[in-house]
């Protein structure tokens, strides 16, 4: 029986890329009514950075960035937790799903809101020297 557990953490980083989901479009929106302009007046094909190079000095699509980053390396965590959870985790693994989790919801915050990008990095450095212990921990768990 596979251990749910472990699942949570990976659970609560799906709803939290919904957040970000949505903190995007209402950032969008609010740029849209900034910058005048409407969903009717974008070039057909338009997509998000066609945008950037629009936007008044100050204005950044950072939510977005963030929700695109969200689609990117987590991707390797769910599968972890997921194998973690038919392998059998350890209260250690747990320990390292509910870090990943809390770094990854402060550095979409951070990017969201201040992005300076060295500590972004180490936030980014932080959650994936977790995610590879996490990774490791994975295999192992399936191979015993």
């Amino acid at each position: 029986m596979p251990d749910k557990s472990i699942l949570i953490p990976a659970a609560l980083l799906v709803c939290w890329t919904m957040v970000m989901a949505i903190w995007m479009l209402v950032h969008r929106a609010q740029t849209f009514t900034a910058m005048k302009t409407s969903l009717g007046n974008l070039p057909v094909g338009a997509r998000g950075p066609d945008l950037w190079t629009k936007l008044p000095a100050g204005r950044h699509d950072w939510p977005a960035h963030n929700y695109m980053h969200l689609m990117e390396q987590p991707t390797v965590y769910y599968a972890a937790c997921i194998i973690l959870s038919i392998g059998g985790p350890t209260g250690y693994d747990a320990i390292l799903a509910w870090a990943y989790l809390l770094i990854r919801v402060v550095h979409s915050i951070y990017q969201a809101r201040v992005n300076v990008v060295k500590i972004r990095a180490f936030l980014f450095i932080a959650s994936t020297l977790v995610l590879v212990i996490l990774a490791l921990r994975a295999l192992l768990s399936v191979l015993a």
